[in-house]
């Protein structure tokens, strides 16, 4: 079997399948598991290494969308060498890979041709659903429910811990600051399940474009920068526009230092194994009376109070 991923999450379950060895080809964000890194890269967006600010991603995004379709440029001679017999791919969000429309009229050129698997989760059920999916096309089933099993174990664990909670915090998990973003799809129930309310959040719809009002009114009692596609020192970058956004020092989790950064390209923006550790993530920052110490250090940043409020 030689299976080609064309997004980080599909990457992450073929590693938690047992199978990179038999991952020929990847995207060129796909970065986990490390054995991800030495292989082929079969995408490029030109955006990579532009230096541009928040605003001009934005900005580029809509734009290209708008022009092109598509974001990404498929390697089509390397992908032609590789000869998978597996295409894992997604139509979820032409942000976040090669257009699905691309990819099925380029494989049918393939000799075989390969067999394109389109993952397209809006909630965790689907997540999960994903993984068996993954897992029945390339012969591996009862590794997939083994997997499927240990993450929903996770799951279960926390919902119990946090139906013990006194309290549930409105929490505003914002997936992009410049212009502002609420979040979506899997990420509103995530908050749900730690024990939180996201009262911008769409649950089990596309993050949106949201008025920066929206979330004054909203009153958030805990903020979660999951920038999508930023690591925790990329977001702190954009902190300072927050500060400069009327109404911020007004916030209940500027005021109470419940501001948090945490790395949304690795765990809340990739729809794999490690949703369930963006889960453990929030059950901590929202719960710390009940979940602190009880997960690994995932890098979870709380600004400083008074760096939060600084101007």
């Amino acid at each position: 079997m030689r299976i080609v991923s064309l997004l980080p999450a599909a990457t992450e379950i073929v590693g938690a399948l047992g199978l990179m060895d038999e991952l020929v080809g990847v995207s060129h964000e796909c970065d986990y598991p490390e054995a991800a890194n030495t292989k082929p890269r079969v995408t490029r967006c030109e955006i990579h290494g532009a230096g541009l600010s928040s605003v001009e991603i934005d900005r580029w995004v809509r734009e290209t969308l708008q022009e092109r379709g598509t974001l990404y440029t498929l390697d089509e001679p390397l992908l032609r060498q590789l000869q998978p017999d597996v295409i894992l791919t997604q139509r979820l969000c032409d942000v976040c890979a090669v257009s699905y429309g691309s990819v099925t009229a380029f494989a049918a050129t393939l000799p075989g041709p390969p067999q394109v698997v389109n993952l397209e989760p809006s909630c965790l059920a689907d997540i999960f659903e994903d993984i068996r999916r993954v897992a029945a096309v390339v012969g591996r089933a009862e590794r997939g429910e083994a997997v499927v099993a240990s993450l929903r174990q996770r799951v279960e664990w926390v919902r119990a811990q946090a139906a013990r909670a006194s309290s549930r915090p409105r929490c505003f998990l914002m997936e992009w600051i410049d212009p502002p973003f609420c979040g979506g799809h899997w990420n509103p129930e995530l908050v749900e399940i730690a024990g939180g309310t996201d009262p911008l959040g769409r649950k089990g719809a596309d993050s949106s474009r949201i008025l920066w009002e929206s979330v004054v009114e909203a009153q958030p009692e805990v903020l979660v920068i999951a920038c999508c596609g930023y690591g925790v020192g990329r977001a702190l970058q954009d902190l300072p526009i927050l500060q400069r956004y009327s109404d911020w020092a007004s916030l209940p989790a500027v005021r109470y230092g419940q501001v948090y950064v945490v790395d949304g390209s690795a765990y809340f923006s990739r729809p794999g194994p490690r949703v369930v550790d963006s889960l453990e993530m929030l059950a901590e920052i929202l719960h710390p009376e009940l979940f602190a110490g009880c997960f690994p250090d995932r890098g979870v940043v709380r600004v400083d109070p008074a760096l939060a409020m600084a101007a």
